[in-house]
């Protein structure tokens, strides 16, 4: 039962709990949210270790790069944002590329610890998110989720799934690739 849910920005000195959350997911244990972050090439000649080492030096140096949830104390989830420039693989890639010249914030990524699974919870780190881009003065948020309704995602749910992001009042601004739709908020 999620009981008390808390959100916090993943910072440095939440290192321990970032870690139990990646590392109960095999994928996000060896990306560390290096996937869009980094060059294709260094995202996969890291993975693993060097992508957990690149992650806590960046929010050490230079802040969260998303936020975690704690349901009853415990780390349960996160949520991967930031502003688009930071993310190289995003602003290089043809099916998500910019679609107009708004300085918008992206969400990339969902993790969500195996035994807090199927509680919603995805949504609630997405209102998190929302409220965390908006404090650090955004204006606009994209998201670049799954559409289960036109294919099978065959396990690939870590960008969030549409449902969840029209349900918190995103709208479909572009889509480039059938199951994979760019959608944005105002804030």
């Amino acid at each position: 039962m999620l009981k008390t849910i808390k959100c916090y920005p993943a910072s440095i000195k939440r290192k321990e709990d970032i870690e139990k959350i990646f590392d109960d997911c095999a994928d996000a244990g060896n990306c560390f949210c290096a996937f869009w972050h980094l060059p294709k090439k260094a995202c996969e000649d890291n993975w693993g270790e060097a992508n957990r080492r690149w992650f806590f030096e960046t929010i050490r140096n230079y802040g969260p790069l998303g936020i975690i949830a704690y349901i009853n104390g415990e780390p349960a989830g996160w949520c991967g944002i930031a502003p688009r420039s930071k993310y190289d693989r995003l602003r290089r890639s043809r099916f998500f590329s910019a679609v107009d010249n708004h300085p918008v914030w992206s969400v990339t990524c969902f993790v969500v610890r195996k035994k807090f699974r199927r509680r919603g919870l995805s949504r609630l780190l997405l209102r998190e998110a929302i409220i965390f881009a908006q404090s650090q003065g955004a204006e606009w948020i994209e998201g670049y989720p799954f559409d289960l309704d036109q294919g099978n995602s065959q396990g690939d749910l870590y960008p969030g799934i549409l449902s969840v992001f029209l349900a918190e009042g995103f709208a479909e601004v572009a889509r480039r690739l059938p199951t994979r739709p760019v959608v944005r908020l105002s804030i």
